[in-house]
């Protein structure tokens, strides 16, 4: 038989509860067997659903059933008799599947095996191990209301017997069947041979003993027997199961005996040992029936005659009716009655095998009874053997919530000494805590420390002593509270004793293992070396076996409302080690009211075990982790599933207190927040409820979409009987959803996200697909009713299409830990969303923002590339075509805009096509982001906006400096033609006087000539300077355009300035401007803005100096353009701070002072340099050359060669290096190196420098870095970049790459010329070598035009010999000693640090009240955030009643109800909660913990005394746990607030 059901290998190795209930293809299918391999499957399946029609086991059939001609024969091979595949699979599963599976059977009113053959030993045994757990209530005859409950083989009653003896043509399993059954409600507890294959030949079930128990309702209109009373069956003929027959009548009250063999061997009916009053049922209707044997028989085994029962000519109802009175009558007179525990003595006795012998059972039950045995009072038990879950566990409990809340902070004292009370009480009640393990807790420790069987009997046995313990205190304290409520109902406080007394008696092993999670959590409080600490080191591991096992753990503490973070951290991390990191956990939740069936559904649809019994509700959350087959796994992305069981929401053992709606609101947040599934599940007759429910419920969705959880939710209506119920309810479908709009927008409101109008904006549900109805539970009036086949149906097919629909990316088992820790952590905090903080979220975050960065970076790059080739090429205008008109110089600018706006919408697209791809991914990180999609679409049409302006003014400001040099130019030029006209006119006479003129006398000749023109050509320039520039009027001019929105006093202000001495100095902020305010808002409020002047200012002069050394770089004077990018940038400054119109206007007179008088030098120092007089007198020696070259006619390629290469290509070539090496420092500097700084994110940055600060240990350093971040920020940036440059020659591996390309492009033009043959002479030749290398190189003008008289050929061969000694010249030139390349940094175009910090730090934001600087990615985000916030103290801030400095943190400061004041709030004073009413861009996110911002505490409290002296202050109150933080406290705060372990 197992052989024929491929179960032969499971008979040694039996089969478990885990692995049938692992999650299998065929788990989920509802098809029928295809073969007899299946049908184990196939009925465990159905039987782990309590599905009524488990037994309906045939295979399905090829041909078409019942379409067959009369010659066919029946062919079974495919069929099975159902108790033979019930045999089977007793044999071989182990002890705790065969338990669940009574349990099942149970559930369907199916009968159980008693008594379990063996036919190849032909040794039964006894199964009281496998019905051990079944628990059953009844309530004893009407009149006494009270319900019986009670293990079922702790029960003692009556055991009625049927036998059948030889042939009988009576139905006995059908006509047992009918006795049991009310006339309106059947069951076919026992298999019977008109059901499906129920005629099958049985093969091994023969003398298998089934038993199945009548339990009477207390209604007697609907009870068949008024007493509980156990039925047993034989199966076969008796007369060959002697054993068994033997063990019925000893333990047996009536034996019926159906037989029609009279004749036959009856000497079986003479049991010496028997107890039994003995029945025989016969069919007077059968062919061998004779009245007189029958008489015959009952005189020779002494039979009285009212003990026979002959079913005559009437109706199997009236039969049945006989045989029910006799069967009541015979147990009423009869009155021995046997519990099925005291039944083993009775099948020891006789030979038959208990399951329950086993030694490892046995001791199992002796070490649970070790702990259970001297429980006497259960709260007495609580108190002194598991105390650490106690009151102080629930204290422990409100003070964390309140570290987190800080509702009790007095606003009159410092934030962070009110919190360093709270830890410091925290401290002293886990103190409390600590002590020795109690003696039970040791015992239990041990237990289940045993190997994997004996821990799992000795946790069964503890549950089962435990629950029968429970039981028994919670009827008598039932019928106390009722006696007192019925005789003394003024006795309040007795009553409300025993109520507290009935909510707090029961006990399970749950609180065992509660217990040791407070042992662990406090344990590890202690040092590692402790021996209290390593006695429970052990014991997570432990705990996450019992996960791998099925057994549920609890998660949330619903006494405590609380978790043991700890502890449940180290389960998981040890349950991720044990499964070899294959831990990927898909998440099912289910929440609803109170005793509406959520377990019972867990159960029915996973087959698990949640506690269902009465007076054991669900308290808190237990999670229960279901394998999912390798074979589902790549399907369902998870390795299991875990199914998370909640306590109802509204509970009445909570509805009078405060905090009820609160719990409520606690637990279903985090339920749902881990959850990739939720049901909501609806009770019909529970639907007032529903309004508060479902308000919780959308609270909880809400928030988990504004944290990128993605969920699905199901709505699971429950006891709806109608089969049309999903039609006729369309109705109450629109009514629900109508219901879920309203939540939303309430929700909405109340979260502040009043965006989301619908349930749909939320989340997709669609109400016809995600509803479901399911019928109610059982089919009739329990406690005889089976589960309803409707609804272990209606189940499978929820359970289906939630397999269907998994399509969501799961955790592993340290996210899933990472997102409990996360939830828990917001949880406490009475406002979720502004304190939501999640490592997962914060890797895809970053994930995200690394990716766009480098989008980003990419972009400018490209951009900056491209800039520079467009302004070479304005700078070669005039050069490289020299006789232009100038109008030109525009109409190439607006091509040049055109082309940039085409370029520059080709990169934008290319980042948003990039983010679409981004976001299409299947990837669990994607969904975690999704709020943030549109932010960095925005920020990529924000940089394409960002950059288009910069280019544009960029160009602009090229062509009109250009348009400047072109004047200059212009005198230059006029003034070299009449030169070049004198010369050739000199070059002219000298060859026509044919006179042999050596090269003296031809210098004499050239000097005359030069000496008599040089005298006309200075008295006919109408000036010997190039025209003045008031730099003063000019600059005044554009300040008084800028400040002409403000009004006539800002007018009058300017009126009076003098800028020539204005901007010396420092500016300083006078006080008296804030006349209005109180003392201490005019001193905070002054200090306030002086700190924002002292940033403008001082970015205000850096931008002046590079200007400056622009002019000098390109050689250009003074342009307003300069004066124009300052003023901007102070607006774009100062507009984000409320300053006054009038202070504005003297800050803008002092920026415009300092720059007017820079700007005045520096293009004075122009005008020298450019003086005509003074070029002409330098250009003397050229034309001298040339003039000597031309009259003696010589070749003279190879020094015009070098002439040219030295004079014109080597400043190029330097000049392209120039402009390109910032680029492509910054590069390198992005790529980065392992262990060195990274720029991919701004966080990572933040992280590197602040960590490197760290190590440094300066406070000069950290002054400067939270004074004038942006100042440190870039001088460090340029430390960094200059400390990598120098080493390993890395700037001069730079330049070498950018001078090889440089050398390659110009040696590829050469060749290119030289190969064009429509070019005739050098003049071509350097014309065309100009325009094709003008986007590339600006030359200098004047150098390109006296090369004349060389031949084309040799020069360009010549050239190009010069180049590449120039190259090798160059490059050995390129330094490699710090002075110098900083220098060279300093001096560059495109500073690398200047690049980087742009594309770091785009939004340069800080936080209002301490200065960190915001982390967003992208550059146009809606929401500021940091990962660290910091001390007001490092921005100055002190009390008002006293110079100390403020140490609060401003995270902690949002959770409290303190206040405080800015320029924002005009001199009153403002709650801090409310900080986003004059802040909305910033989202700081309240953290109260004891670790937060360590990092920040430990450098204030190093640098506390530097700090007030350097601000002229006091120093801050440090709180004494500050004082014993270390470096690597620090940097363990550092890494873990950046995420970066």
């Amino acid at each position: 038989m197992l052989s024929t059901l491929h179960l032969t290998h499971n008979f040694r190795r039996k089969l478990t509860l885990s692995s049938v209930l692992e999650l299998k293809s065929n788990t989920v299918s509802d098809k029928p067997a295809q073969s007899l391999e299946q049908l184990p499957w196939t009925f465990l399946r159905k039987l782990m659903m309590a599905n009524l029609n488990a037994r309906n086991i045939k295979c399905a059939q090829d041909q078409p059933m019942y379409n067959y001609s009369f010659t066919d024969t029946n062919d079974d091979s495919d069929a099975i008799n159902p108790l033979d595949l019930i045999a089977a699979l007793f044999h071989c599963s182990d002890p705790f599947l065969q338990q669940e599976m009574v349990s099942k059977m149970s559930m369907c009113q199916f009968a159980v095996p008693l008594l379990l053959p063996n036919c190849d030993t032909q040794q039964s045994t006894l199964m009281l191990w496998a019905m051990r757990d079944l628990v059953t209530k009844f309530r004893p005859p009407a009149g006494d209301r009270t319900f019986v409950e009670s293990r079922i083989v702790e029960m003692d009653i009556p055991m009625v017997s049927f036998l059948r003896l030889g042939e009988s043509s009576l139905p006995k399993s059908q006509i047992m069947n009918k006795l049991l059954s009310n006339p309106n409600q059947h069951n076919d507890t026992f298999v019977h041979r008109n059901m499906e294959c129920g005629d099958m030949p049985r093969r091994i079930s023969d003398g298998l003993v089934e038993v199945s128990w009548y339990l009477p309702s207390g209604k007697t209109n609907i009870d068949v027997f008024t007493q509980p009373v156990a039925i047993a069956n034989l199966r076969g003929d008796c007369r060959l199961f002697e054993t068994q027959m033997s063990f019925l009548c000893q333990t047996s009250a009536a034996v019926f005996i159906f037989s029609d063999d009279l004749e036959g061997d009856l000497s079986t009916l003479n049991n010496r040992e028997s107890r039994a009053e003995l029945f025989l049922v016969t069919n007077s209707q059968s062919k061998t029936f004779h009245i007189e044997t029958l008489r015959d028989t009952c005189r020779e085994h002494k039979l009285k005659e009212t003990n026979v029962i002959i079913k005559k000519k009437q109706n199997d109802a009236e039969f049945v009716e006989a045989l029910r009175f006799h069967v009541s009558s015979a147990f009423r007179d009869n009155p021995h009655t046997m519990k099925v525990e005291d039944m083993a003595a009775v099948a020891q006795r006789v030979g038959i095998l208990v399951d329950e012998d086993w030694e490892t059972c046995g001791e199992g039950r002796r070490h649970a009874a070790s702990i259970t045995e001297n429980i006497t009072d259960v709260l007495e038990f609580k108190k002194d053997q598991l105390p650490l879950q106690g009151n102080i566990w629930k204290k422990i409990s409100v003070l964390e919530k309140e570290m987190c809340r800080l509702r009790e902070a007095d606003r009159n004292q410092s934030i962070e000494h009110y919190k360093g009370s709270l830890i410091g009480r925290h401290k002293e009640l886990r103190e409390q805590q600590n002590g020795q393990m109690s003696e039970a807790m040791e015992r239990f420790a041990a237990g289940i420390s045993q190997p994997e069987m004996e821990r799992l009997y000795f946790l069964k046995w503890l549950k089962i002593q435990l629950d029968t313990l429970s039981r028994q205190n919670l009827f008598t304290l039932r019928e106390q509270y009722k006696d007192c409520f019925k005789n003394t109902p003024q006795n309040k406080e007795l009553i409300a004793d025993l109520d507290k007394q009935i909510s707090k008696c029961s006990l399970g092993p749950e609180h065992f293992f509660r217990e040791l999670a407070q042992l662990y959590e406090c344990a590890c409080s202690l040092p590692e070396n402790n021996p209290a600490r390593q006695q429970v080191q052990h014991l997570p591991a432990l705990c996450a076996q019992m996960l791998l096992d099925g057994f549920p753990v609890e998660l949330v503490d619903g006494d405590a409302s609380n978790i043991p973070m700890k502890w449940i951290k180290e389960v998981l991390t040890q349950l991720h080690q044990l499964v070899d990191t294959k831990s990927k956990i898909l998440v099912l939740t289910v929440l609803g009211v109170q005793s509406t069936g959520k377990s019972t559904l867990l159960n029915t649809m996973f087959g698990v075990q949640f506690a269902v019994s009465s007076g054991r509700c669900t308290r808190g959350a237990f999670m229960l982790l279901i394998k999912v087959s390798e074979e589902l796994t790549s399907e369902l992305k998870s390795d299991f599933i875990m199914v998370i069981d909640t306590e109802g929401l509204k509970s009445p053992a909570l509805a009078d207190l405060d905090t009820s709606y609160e719990h409520d609101n606690e637990l279903a947040t985090l339920v749902i927040g881990l959850s990739d599934i939720t049901i909501i599940n609806i009770a019909m007759e529970n639907s007032t409820d529903m309004k508060d429910i479902l308000q919780i419920v959308v609270h909880a969705f809400l928030r988990m979409k504004d944290v990128g959880k993605k969920h699905r939710c199901l709505f699971v209506h429950q006891n709806v009987s109608d089969m049309s119920a999903h039609d006729s309810n369309m109705i109450d479908r629109k009514k629900l959803v109508e219901q879920l709009n309203e939540m939303t927008r309430a929700a909405a409101k109340m979260e502040k996200t009043v965006t989301y109008t619908k349930f749909t904006d939320v989340m997709d549900y669609d109400p016809d697909k995600d509803s479901y109805y399911i019928p109610g539970l059982w089919h009739g009036t329990p406690p005889m009713a089976p589960v309803n086949a409707g609804y272990s149906e209606a189940v499978f097919e929820l359970k289906k299409s939630l397999i269907d629909s998994f399509e969501v990316m799961t955790n592993d088992a340290t996210e899933f830990l990472k997102w409990t820790e996360s939830l828990w952590k917001a949880v406490k905090f009475e406002n979720f969303i502004f304190n939501f903080r999640n490592s997962l979220v914060a890797d895809a975050y970053s994930d995200l923002c690394t990716q766009y960065n480098t989008w980003e970076w990419s972009f400018r790059s490209e951009m900056n590339k491209w800039l520079i080739t467009k302004e070479t090429m304005i700078s070669n205008f005039g050069v490289t075509e020299k006789n232009v008109q100038r109008s030109l110089l525009r109409a190439r600018l607006r091509e040049v805009l055109q082309e940039v706006s085409q370029k520059l919408h080709e990169e934008e697209h290319t980042i948003l096509s990039n983010l679409k791809k981004y976001f299409e991914k299947s990837d669990l990180k994607v969904g975690l982001v999704e709020k943030n999609k549109q932010d960095f679409q925005t920020s990529a049409t924000s940089l394409r906006k960002q950059i288009e302006s910069s280019i544009k003014h960029s160009l602009e400001k090229a062509v009109e400096i250009r348009e400047e040099m072109e004047k200059v130019n212009k005198i230059k030029d006029n003034q070299m033609d009449s030169i070049e006209k004198k010369v050739c006119e000199l070059l002219k006479e000298c060859r026509e006087g044919k006179a042999d003129l050596s090269e003296n006398e031809l210098t004499r000749v050239f000097d005359k000539m030069w000496e008599g023109m040089w005298e006309g050509m200075m008295s006919e320039l109408s000036s010997p300077r190039l025209q003045e520039t008031d730099v003063y009027r000019d600059v005044h001019h554009l300040l008084r355009s800028n400040l002409s929105s403000k009004g006539g006093h800002v007018s009058e202000i300017l009126d009076a300035v003098d800028l020539q001495t204005s901007g010396e100095g420092k500016f300083i902020v006078k006080v008296n401007w804030f006349s209005d305010w109180s003392a201490f808002g005019r001193k905070h409020h002054s200090a306030e803005i002086q700190k924002i002047c002292d940033d403008i200012t001082g970015h205000s002069d850096t931008l002046i100096s590079e200007h400056i050394s622009d002019m000098k770089r390109n050689n250009t004077g003074y342009h307003e353009t300069y004066i124009r990018d300052l003023l901007k940038a102070v607006d774009d400054q100062v507009k984000d701070h409320q300053i006054k119109d009038k202070y504005e206007a003297s800050l803008k007179v002092y920026v415009c002072g300092r720059a007017a008088r820079l700007f005045q030098k520096a293009h004075e120092e122009f005008n020298d340099r450019n003086d005509p007089q003074i070029c002409l007198k330098e250009s003397k020696p050229i034309f001298l050359r040339t003039f000597l070259d031309s009259f003696s006619e010589k070749d003279q390629c190879q020094k015009r060669a070098k002439q040219f290469t030295d004079a014109c290509v080597k400043i190029a070539v330097e000049g392209y290096v120039s402009k390109h090496l910032g680029q492509a420092i910054a590069n390198q500097m992005k790529s980065g190196e392992e262990g060195g700084v990274t720029y991919s994110t701004r966080t990572h940055f933040l992280y590197d420098l602040l960590r490197q600060l760290l190590h440094e240990d300066s406070f000069q350093k950290y002054k400067d870095y939270t004074r004038s971040h942006e100042t440190f920020v870039k001088n460090w940036m340029k430390a960094q970049i200059i400390e990598k440059m120098t080493s390993g020659e890395q700037m001069q591996q730079l330049e070498t790459e950018l001078l090889h390309e440089i050398v390659n492009k110009i040696t590829a033009t050469i060749d290119s010329i030289s190969k064009d043959m429509d070019i005739k002479d050098i003049k071509d030749f350097l014309q065309h070598f100009r325009s094709e290398l003008e986007d590339q190189l600006v030359f200098p003008r004047d150098a390109l035009d006296d090369i004349i008289n060389a031949k084309k050929d040799q020069f360009a061969v010549n050239l190009k010999e010069f180049i590449e000694e120039m190259e090798s010249r160059l490059a050995q030139g390129y330094a490699n000693e710090p002075g110098i390349i900083t220098e060279i940094i300093t001096q560059l175009p495109s500073k690398p640090h200047e690049l980087l910090f742009t594309g770091l730090c785009g939004c340069r934001e800080q936080c209002p009240f301490c200065g960190t600087p915001c982390e967003a990615g992208g550059q146009d985000h809606n929401t500021h955030f940091s990962s660290m916030h910091r001390s007001r103290a490092f921005v100055a801030r002190h009390w008002d009643d006293s110079k100390k400095l403020v140490i609060d943190i401003c995270t902690t400061s949002v959770m409290s109800n303190i206040v405080f004041k800015s320029s924002r709030t005009g001199d009153k004073w403002h709650p801090y909660k409310e900080y986003r009413k004059l802040y909305p861009e910033w989202d700081i996110k309240g953290n109260s913990s004891a670790e937060a911002s360590d990092y920040w505490k430990y450098v204030l409290m190093k640098f506390n005394k530097e700090f007030a002296e350097a601000y002229n202050l006091e120093c801050g109150d440090i709180p004494e746990a500050w004082t014993a933080l270390t470096s690597g406290d620090a940097l363990r705060s550092l890494k873990e607030s950046y995420n970066m372990q």
